[in-house]
């Protein structure tokens, strides 16, 4: 008897569909539209405020579904990978900064000078925490290993950043102190409560992986949205053209693929295992705008620190769309 089923779509338009599928990924098409809405409808006033806490909460959940997910022997693993701990180090704070010296010799008529400011002081950053962890995870690298690594590039980032700003940037100021507190709060702390938790709710956890991704994506759209519309509130791009933001783009554009391919190539070359060479793409290759805009907010004076923030602001959005690429083709590929 004949197929009365619906008819498969025409050829033509099923191979349209499955190149789309490969090429346009869904969850940047969300986080492209969470940033125009970031631009077009900021929110401000005491909205602003409520939506920083529900992030808040938001980091502080995911970090606790984490520590609850995560076998204890996994973290401590972790902690032992001195290969991986160590090169994510050296990344962050010795390869990244020199790639950001190299920036600074393009002339004034390619990138202009406090621009080019920004995009030193953005190498000297210490690595992003929760977006890091979220694409390894994605991606399916070592989560334990970039939790460990990405906080404690942190943690010493609050000393190192600053002594790089003097000796490299020939700035002062001293580091932003609440980045510490807020750190061992809503990252350290609800980590360490889900290990707690973990022998009574991780094996539910890790048998439904689907709770983990809703929280990841949810938490990554809302820092894009509440970290464009307080850079857009401010004024950090009231007086920049588009011609000078495509720029800066192809400079960050240009950074970014670098330090993705130093991180994953350096990391063959020390025989990490495919987990921690995840890990070591995602947290090596990212500058944290969260840390970014409050030291920048200390150690320069007000007129200087919008045109320095902006290339973190730039990076911190095109690391975000490329790494939800990075992460989902690594999760599809084994090699």
């Amino acid at each position: 008897m004949a197929d009365v089923s619906a008819p498969d779509p025409p050829p033509d338009r099923r191979g349209l569909r499955d190149v789309l599928r490969t090429w346009v990924d869904p969850f940047v098409v969300l986080i492209v539209a969470v940033l125009v809405a970031g631009l077009l409808l900021p929110v401000r006033g005491e909205a602003s405020t409520a939506l920083g806490h529900v992030q808040t909460g938001g980091v502080v959940l995911l970090f606790g579904l984490y520590g609850a997910r995560m076998a204890t022997g996994d973290v401590w693993d972790g902690l032992r990978n001195l290969r991986l701990q160590g090169a994510m180090l050296v990344a962050t704070y010795v390869v990244f900064p020199l790639v950001g010296l190299l920036v600074q010799l393009l002339p004034d008529a390619v990138l202009a000078p406090d621009l080019r400011t920004g995009m030193l002081f953005c190498a000297l950053l210490p690595s992003t925490v929760q977006s890091s962890v979220v694409f390894t995870s994605v991606a399916r690298g070592n989560v334990a290993g970039a939790i460990t690594g990405a906080t404690a590039s942190n943690l010493l980032g609050v000393l190192v950043t600053p002594v790089l700003v003097g000796l490299l940037m020939h700035g002062s100021g001293t580091p932003f102190g609440g980045s510490v507190v807020a750190i061992l709060l809503q990252l350290v702390l609800p980590f360490a409560v889900g290990q707690l938790l973990q022998p009574w709710v991780g094996v539910r956890l890790r048998a439904r992986p689907r709770v983990l991704r809703w929280a990841d994506r949810s938490v990554i759209l809302l820092v894009v949205y509440v970290s464009v519309s307080e850079a857009q509130t401010s004024g950090a791009w009231a007086h920049v053209t588009a011609p000078v933001v495509g720029v800066l783009l192809a400079v960050c554009a240009a950074v970014l693929a670098t330090m993705l391919t130093v991180t994953w190539w350096s990391g063959g070359r020390l025989a990490l295992t495919r987990g921690d060479r995840i890990a070591l793409l995602m947290c090596g290759s990212k500058k944290s705008l969260a840390t970014g805009l409050p030291m920048a907010a200390v150690m320069f004076p007000a007129a200087v620190a919008a045109s320095v923030a902006l290339p973190v602001i730039v990076f911190h959005q095109l690391q975000l769309a490329t790494c939800a690429v990075v992460a989902r083709r690594l999760a599809r590929s084994t090699s």
